[in-house]
This record gives structure tokens, C-alpha cells and sequence, in this order.
């Protein structure tokens, strides 16, 4: 038997007025995830647990089956494990975005233009952030490279007591609520604050300005913990696993419970990603040899952030057409499997950022379906095949997993 999870981060949403009262999922044409969800087992389960956070860090160890109020240290040393940064027990990651703020002189009171700065390309923020890691000397701090905006800031030895606030959590607001707080949080603010000196007047954004994009004249702060220690997949299930994602983060918490890295080329990490790409490398993988593949798509979430609604109804029809139809077409070849599609969380339009809803999931096998569940008292629920994926039919199942660590177990074990 092979396992395989599609995870269309932040899928989920509210009804949007725009698409005539409903949610994307509902909207969009996706012709093999609705038949999942007619031939399959559909229902909603609970990625985030009470009192933590909804971000895709909390979201995605509970998807992979690893309860987040035992094993969650922070988001960034996930992404710094990925970029093959040595974090030590004592030293603090943090993710350092590179974004627009606006003019004012006084930095506390610029606003957050853009969370990406256009979704600055890789090439560019290189140079921003090697620039960064020759003017910005303080000991036992240093800066690394990363993807497009998304970037990693490691401090030795650091305190751990901060208040950071995701950038993409307040677009278009001032950001002087939301500044560094905690023990030491003045240092943090004092490098962003030099940044934006160092970086506006950057040759990368004085040519970027010239082109009509966005400038990333600032860097900002957040996602902050320490290095975590995880029982491997393997451990758990005893299977053979592979991860395929372009983002840093669950790239990282793939490689921390043992999972085999895949990059893809042309896999980007947003709307405009190879997508057919990471179908064939999963195919790939699981002919070589893996038994489990984990395949991560950020594109939803990414529109969901940026109030993209038409590219977040694409996406997921692409995901459907290129990696959900593929799979289908090309597991035929391989023998028994099973799917399970869902998002990490909902990232609704409307508020363009992470929300903590149950999300809607699919277990589809064609060789070993049941149709019966057991709820959380031990009664067999009746499982009624649903013609659409979607939030509205995923709830009208009757069935819901509210430890959502435990949803893997049921999709693996049975």
C-alpha cells in the first residue's frame, strides 16, 4: 500500500460575495477531487489546537501526526533546519521577512505595504541579505538566504521571550502596535530599523522602483523558537517517506521527522508553480522505492494572503488538474493506494490570513474504501458520499476528528 497526502495549504475559506455566496472550493471546477469525495470518505478535522496559534507550522505537524501541544518549539527553526543551518540548544531562529513599508519618517509609524515586497525573486533578496550580514554586525547574529521574501535570522545563545507579529497578519496597517516586544526585543527592533536604512537605498530596490515593483526596504521579524526533537515518521509508522514542497518551513519539518527532501524545479513556493512537476516527483518517489509521499501546494494560501480572488479559485483547479488528476491516472500503474487530501487551515479572503476552523479532508482508496467511521464515543457513523469537496458537504458528513494529530493514524492504521 502507498500513502499519499495533497495538502492545498489554506484552501479552506468563508463564502465570498464575489462568487455568488460561496466558498472557492465550492466555486471551482474540480472535477477529481469531488469524485475523491463521492467514491472516498469526507468530513472536517481540527488542525489547531485550542490556545495555539493557526499557522501552517501548528497545522502541518498535526497533518503529518505529531500532537503540537507536545512537540510545537516555533515556526523558523523548522525553515532554518531546511536551509541546513546547525541550531544549537540555545540558540533563537527567527524568520526574517523581507517587505514594503511606507515612507514616514518615523519607522513606527510606516505602514505594512506588502508582506513579500511583490514576491521579490530569490536572486534579488540574495544580495539584499548578503548586504545585511556585512553592515549589520552585532556578535552571535547572522543572516540566511532563503526563498523569494521568505528568509531566516539565527541568534546564538539569544533569550526566548518575545511578542512578534506575522506581517502578512497585518497588511495595510501601521505597524507600531505590532513592533518587537519582550526581554532584548529592542535589539530586534534596532536591526529592523537599520535595515530599512541599508535597504532603501539599495541598487537591487532603486532598480526594482525603476521597473514598477515594489522595493523590500525593510526586514521583519517573526516565528521565533528553538530547535525541536521529533520521534521520526518511520518510528511511527514505519513507512518510507518523502516530502515535496517548496517552502522552507515544511520542508524542514519533513527532514525533522526523517523524511526525504524532493526539490522540483519550478516549484516556487507561490500562484506560480510547477504543479504538474510535483505530481511526476511524487510518482517518481513512490516507484523508487518510498512508501509514503507528502506533497505540500502554498499557492492557495499565498492568494488568500493577498486577496487574490480569482488566482485562489485557479489554484485550486489547477491542483485538482495537475496533481490530484495525475495521481489518480498514475497510481494505476503502481498498485493499491490511498489519498488524503486537505488544507493545513482556512486563510479566508476576507481577513487574508490564517483562521483556526476545522478544515474539510478526503481518505480516498479504490482498492480498500470502507464506508463506516467510528465517532468519538465508539458509534459507527454512516458515511454518505458527497458530490462536491467543499467546506458546506465535508460538515453535512456527520463526521469530525477533533484531535487533529490523530487524523493520520486513522488514514494509515485504519
Amino acid at each position: 500500500m502507498k500513502y499519499i497526502v495533497i495538502l492545498g495549504d489554506g484552501m479552506a475559506d468563508y463564502p465570498v460575495p464575489q462568487l455568488g455566496n460561496k466558498t472557492p472550493l465550492q466555486y471551482a471546477k474540480k472535477p477529481n477531487m469531488d469524485y475523491m469525495a463521492s467514491h472516498g470518505i469526507m468530513g472536517l478535522v481540527k488542525t489547531i489546537p485550542e490556545g495555539l496559534a493557526p499557522g501552517s507550522d501548528v497545522a502541518n505537524l498535526s497533518v503529518m501526526g505529531y500532537d503540537p501541544c507536545k512537540y510545537y518549539t516555533g515556526r523558523s527553526p523548522l525553515e532554518a533546519i531546511s536551509m541546513g543551518i546547525d541550531l544549537g540548544a540555545n540558540d533563537v531562529a527567527f524568520r526574517c521577512n523581507l517587505v514594503t513599508l511606507s515612507d514616514e519618517n518615523d519607522y513606527s509609524e510606516k505602514c505594512m505595504i506588502d508582506y513579500s515586497s511583490d514576491e521579490i525573486s530569490t536572486e534579488e533578496s540574495a544580495q539584499l541579505i548578503e548586504t545585511l550580514n556585512d553592515q549589520l554586525e552585532l556578535p552571535d547574529i547572522n543572516f540566511y538566504p532563503g526563498v523569494s521574501y521568505r528568509h531566516c535570522m539565527v541568534w546564538r545563545n539569544a533569550p526566548h521571550d518575545y511578542i512578534l507579529t506575522p506581517p502578512h497578519d497585518i497588511s495595510g496597517k501601521k505597524i507600531k502596535e505590532y513592533l518587537p516586544k519582550g526581554k532584548d526585543a529592542g535589539i530586534l527592533l534596532q536591526l529592523m530599523q537599520k535595515s530599512y536604512e541599508i535597504l532603501k537605498p539599495h541598487e537591487v530596490n532603486i532598480d526594482r522602483v525603476k521597473r514598477g515593483l515594489r522595493p523590500a526596504n525593510s526586514i521583519w521579524f517573526w516565528g521565533d523558537g528553538t530547535k525541536p526533537s521529533l520521534p521520526s515518521f518511520y518510528e511511527k509508522y514505519h513507512l518510507k517517506g518523502s516530502v515535496i514542497s517548496a517552502v522552507d518551513l515544511v520542508k524542514g519539518l519533513g527532514i525533522c521527522i526523517g523524511l526525504k527532501p524532493v526539490n522540483v524545479e519550478g516549484a516556487t513556493g507561490n500562484f506560480n508553480t510547477n504543479y504538474k512537476g510535483k505530481a511526476e516527483a511524487a510518482l517518481e518517489e513512490l516507484k523508487s522505492g518510498q512508501d509514503f509521499v507528502y506533497i505540500h501546494v502554498e499557492a492557495p494560501d499565498e492568494c488568500g494572503h493577498r486577496y487574490e480572488i480569482e488566482n485562489k479559485v485557479s489554484s485550486i483547479e489547477l491542483i485538482d488538474r495537475h496533481i490530484v488528476g495525475r495521481l489518480l491516472k498514475g497510481l494505476e500503474e503502481i498498485g493499491e493506494y490511498k489519498i488524503l487530501l486537505l488544507p493545513d487551515h482556512p486563510t479566508p479572503l476576507s481577513v487574508r490570513t490564517h483562521t483556526a476552523e476545522p478544515v474539510p479532508f478526503i481518505i480516498y482508496s479504490p482498492h480498500s474504501m470502507q464506508n463506516l467511521l467510528l465517532n468519538t464515543t465508539g458509534n459507527i457513523i454512516q458515511h454518505t458520499h458527497a458530490s462536491s469537496y467543499d467546506e458546506i458537504e465535508a460538515k453535512k458528513s456527520g463526521i469530525f476528528i477533533e484531535s487533529g494529530h490523530s487524523l493520520m493514524d486513522l488514514f494509515i492504521k485504519g
